[in-house]
């Protein structure tokens, strides 16, 4: 073993590493509970979502861990999975299925561009403010996906800024709704404002943000998970968790096996590939999709990587210099970011979004986790938790909101490497990260952030910056809009 892992060149031990694979896992472990309750909302079945997020985790990790022999821990990402429900699903009108379609493709670009120099290409094309700014975007994208979760927000629209309800036009003299009011779509005039915490929803929330908020400033490990734990007790005798749920045999790990048949596989069926290309008129927006999917992914984990490879040891100068020179899969880098490629399409397959390295990885390695046998810890404890399915049931949504927000106030912590005393910088790195919330959508912000980019190296007649990748992107992404425009 020793051998095969390099514990000793690595100055590491087993049971070091054995401790730093509990620390990644119960960092990471919220992600058990979170990603089921938001792929769920697309109709995807909720137990099927959480094996697949185990099996997915595992696969991932066990490759990263025996194959690049890093210590770094794979599960479907953050902001990833809200792109996938909120943007692709809810806003854009793919199916799930089609959205799986989309996954897959998208890891099987990632493997590509692993093992050729094209990654080089699109790593180099995006400044770094905007490399920033998209990955503090995503914690913007989070966190407020989490307040508006738990509860806290309500919404005032005046009657004049109504526009449809249940996607016909609205009728201000209509007073009834056969089937009732299943949407309503209202212009800019809609008005935000905190609730009065009168709900024992938004109170179970709020109970819970103060938990997971203590828990985390006191550098308690398994802060997250055991928030979400915390809440879900505390919702017990507020009367929002029903514990009938645990002994419902739909519940049951069986049941959930059961389930799985339903999204494994379905990327390919005749609602998936098959569906996602039958409408050419609809190949741009597919296209530009696959790109926000693939474009997010390679800067999380690569900046995962960076970030706390560089200050550990993990990953040598040598590896980064590879990173821009080398094609193939020959250094350590290249090795762990295949493994997060193949992870992506491994769970598109069993059915969930895209798979990706977690910043959590860095509390493990804080921990002393050098080599590849920290993620085998991991990958191990992901199985075992296959057996808890029933307890997925009674997490209500105002359990693992907290964890939303305060994931996305961590990640937001990349727009401190924005100049935001230069208007050149900060503009666009404003339109790819706050807009980014603001927009409900990952994709649109990147693009605005893109276009706003061009704009300004216009505006200083530097147009010559502007490298041709991102220039084709952001044709693309205007197109994409004109598209949406006049369908």
């Amino acid at each position: 073993m020793d051998n095969f892992f390099k514990f000793k060149e690595n100055n590491t031990t087993i049971s070091t590493e054995i401790m730093a694979g509990l620390t990644t896992f119960f960092a990471m472990s919220y992600i058990i509970f979170v990603n089921p309750a938001i792929l769920s909302m697309t109709g995807m079945p909720t137990q099927a979502v959480f094996l697949s997020t185990l099996i997915a985790a595992a696969i991932g990790t066990l490759v990263m861990g025996l194959f690049a022999n890093v210590p770094y821990a794979q599960a479907p990402g953050m902001g990833l999975n809200a792109f996938f429900t909120y943007t692709v699903v809810f806003a854009l009108g793919f199916t799930w299925q089609e959205a799986l379609a989309m996954v897959f493709i998208c890891g099987i670009f990632n493997i590509l561009i692993t093992v050729t120099k094209v990654r080089k290409m699109i790593i180099h094309s995006i400044p770094m403010s905007l490399q920033h700014a998209i990955s503090g975007g995503i914690g913007v994208f989070v966190a407020y996906i989490g307040i508006k979760n738990a509860g806290f927000l309500q919404f005032t629209s005046e009657p004049g800024n109504i526009q449809s309800i249940n996607n016909a036009p609205f009728d201000a003299a209509a007073t009834t709704y056969e089937g009732g009011i299943t949407s309503i779509v209202s212009g800019g005039g809609i008005v935000p404002a905190l609730v009065n915490f009168t709900n024992p929803g938004s109170l179970l929330a709020l109970f819970g943000l103060i938990i997971t908020v203590i828990l985390l400033v006191s550098k308690v490990r398994g802060a997250i998970l055991i928030g979400i734990v915390a809440t879900t007790i505390l919702g017990i005798p507020m009367g929002i968790v029903d514990l009938s749920g645990i002994s419902n045999p739909a519940n049951s790990l069986g049941s959930a096996f059961s389930e799985l048949s339903v999204t494994f596989g379905a990327a390919f069926g005749s609602e998936g590939m098959a569906s996602l290309f039958g409408d050419l008129s609809r190949l741009p927006l597919v296209l530009m999709t696959i790109f926000a999917f693939s474009l997010s992914d390679v800067f999380d984990t690569i900046g995962t990587f960076i970030g706390t490879g560089r200050k550990t040891g993990i990953f040598s100068q040598e590896d980064e210099l590879a990173l821009d020179n080398s094609t193939g899969i020959k250094t350590k880098m290249d090795k762990a970011l295949f493994a997060d490629a193949i992870a992506t399409s491994v769970g598109a397959v069993f059915g969930t979004s895209n798979t990706t390295t977690f910043v959590e990885s860095a509390a493990g390695i804080a921990a002393g986790g050098r080599t590849g046998f920290t993620s085998v810890v991991v990958a191990g404890m992901f199985l075992l938790t296959s057996l808890f399915s029933p307890l997925v049931a009674i997490v209500p949504g105002q359990a693992t909101a907290p964890a939303l927000i305060m994931v996305g106030i961590m990640m937001m912590s990349s727009l401190l490497e924005i100049n935001w005393d230069d208007l050149e910088e900060a503009i666009p790195a404003f339109f790819a990260s706050v807009f980014m919330g603001l927009a409900y959508s990952i994709s649109y912000g990147i693009a605005a952030g893109f276009i706003f980019y061009i704009i300004v190296k216009l505006a200083k007649s530097k147009i010559k910056d502007v490298h041709p990748v991102l220039g084709v992107s952001t044709a693309l992404f205007v197109l994409n809009f004109l598209i949406l425009a006049f369908i």
